[in-house]
């Protein structure tokens, strides 16, 4: 990828096949692609344009303000020039954004760690600025005639997509300011703001020299705005150090010392998190969170306390959630792949799902499986174990549809199903991840998702 860029201009090169990875990792990403699936009215065309990009069709990428082009091949190497459009911002919208993240060092810093928070984006909205595509916005320019997203354009977006996961500067150029330019202005408003409070003068005060004071008609009587509020400390770099409770004298046999001290370190965990969430903008239209029944509580603890946690603790958190200790290890990693949801789809039997939501789930999985193979995957190759649950013939792998809709891939694990990653709204996806954690472990699962399987057996695994 090219670093090296201006405020007009950016073009990378050609990247690699994606096959066996998904196009977006980031939620900015993601948005992108959600943008371009919203808008299209062909979903065959967009399959398509992903395996165009799957496979390496997408040249060298051109990114200016306002339009991104490329030249995409079709599989008989026709090439055709694509381009794919969105109104660049305004002056005025502009000038609000600067305004907005010149008053929030926060903004600055996420973005020269190329990262794009929630916040970010929130905060523009805010000041009347999307920084990311909605439906309808993303339009289409294609040597090929068509009139609508056509192969070449979808996968020019798919490509983009994985641009924008390395690199938010890219979104902000195609709405009109490269990263010099952009942060040079930041930069510019920050210091003039600086300069303007350092010089800002004093409320008049009586003199200290002054023993008589001032009448109090007069000081009624004074046009002056009172001090301003000193502003309110930040956040701690961490959460306070609980009280140590080893001590000269041993605690009665009924305290668990050790316990407490865990339980003291996870409170002022959780008080550092709720503080800084109650203090982030736009967390009064965050939704609350459910609360935690006390056998999801102690996965949860298990799962966040780290090096506190020890073996002896551990059993006890087992115990006390009715669970044998491998059973707390397989909760705490579902937990850490999707929270109380990922935990939920662990350890429910078989979720109630409709004959209608089984439908469209094993359409979707068919579709997912042919895109990830490249058709060269059985049809037949998912046995249905369970509801909403489906077992890959001939390999350790399963695939969970949770009451959420999100598909969790499963491994299986010394006879047991086990949590393998997080989960997702596309089955493809979630295979295409799952394939590339297990490509880069230096696994032969990976073979599974890209190679015909035999055809389908019964199994009793659930």
């Amino acid at each position: 990828m090219n670093h090296g860029h201006d405020d007009t201009e950016r073009v990378f090169a050609a990247l690699p096949p994606a096959r066996g990875r998904a196009f977006a990792r980031t939620w900015w990403g993601r948005a992108w692609l959600k943008a371009l699936e919203d808008t299209a009215l062909d979903g065959e065309q967009l399959k398509r344009g992903r395996r165009h990009a799957r496979a390496g069709a997408v040249g060298a990428v051109s990114v200016r303000p306002g339009r991104v082009t490329a030249v995409v091949r079709d599989p008989d190497g026709t090439a055709r020039r694509s381009d794919v459009l969105w109104r660049p911002l305004g002056e005025g919208e502009w000038e609000r954004f600067l305004d907005m993240a010149a008053d929030r060092a926060g903004h600055v810093a996420a973005l020269l760690d190329r990262e794009m928070p929630p916040h970010l984006v929130e905060d523009a909205a805010d000041a009347g600025i999307d920084l990311l595509p909605g439906i309808g916005d993303l339009d289409a320019e294609c040597a090929c005639g068509a009139w609508d997203h056509c192969p070449h354009s979808a996968a020019l977006c798919y490509q983009v997509a994985r641009l924008l996961d390395e690199d938010p500067f890219v979104l902000l150029l195609l709405r009109g300011r490269g990263e010099p330019r952009l942060l040079a202005e930041l930069q510019a408003r920050s210091a003039g703001r600086a300069t303007a409070a350092a010089g800002a003068t004093e409320p008049d005060v009586a003199r200290p020299e002054d023993p008589a004071g001032v009448p109090v008609a007069d000081a009624f009587a004074r046009d002056a705005s009172p001090a301003p509020l000193p502003a309110p400390p930040g956040l701690p770099a961490g959460p306070g150090q609980p009280p140590a409770l080893a001590t000269g004298t041993a605690p009665p046999p009924e305290v668990d010392a050790e316990a407490l001290e865990l339980l003291a370190a996870d409170a002022a965990g959780r008080a550092l998190r709720l503080l800084s969430e109650a203090l982030s903008p736009g967390h009064e239209r965050t939704p609350v969170e459910s609360d935690l029944s006390s056998r999801q509580d102690a996965v949860r603890l298990a799962a966040t306390s780290g090096a506190r946690l020890t073996p002896a603790l551990a059993a006890r958190l087992a115990a006390g959630s009715g669970r044998e200790p491998a059973d707390l290890d397989l909760a705490v990693r579902a937990w850490n792949h999707g929270g109380a949801a990922a935990l939920g789809v662990l350890e429910e039997e078989e979720p109630p799902l409709g004959p209608e939501v089984l439908t469209r789930a094993r359409a979707s999985l068919g579709a997912a499986w042919e895109e990830v193979t490249a058709g060269a995957g059985r049809a037949d190759a998912w046995a249905e174990s369970g509801s909403g649950r489906w077992t890959l013939t001939g390999a350790p792998l399963q695939l969970r549809l949770g009451h959420d809709g999100r598909w969790w891939p499963y491994r299986e694990e010394h006879g047991r199903w086990a949590p393998a990653g997080p989960g997702g709204p596309d089955p493809a996806t979630v295979l295409a991840e799952w394939a590339e954690s297990a490509e880069s472990a230096g696994s032969t699962e990976q073979r599974t998702l890209t190679e015909p399987t035999e055809p389908a057996r019964p199994t009793e695994r659930s």
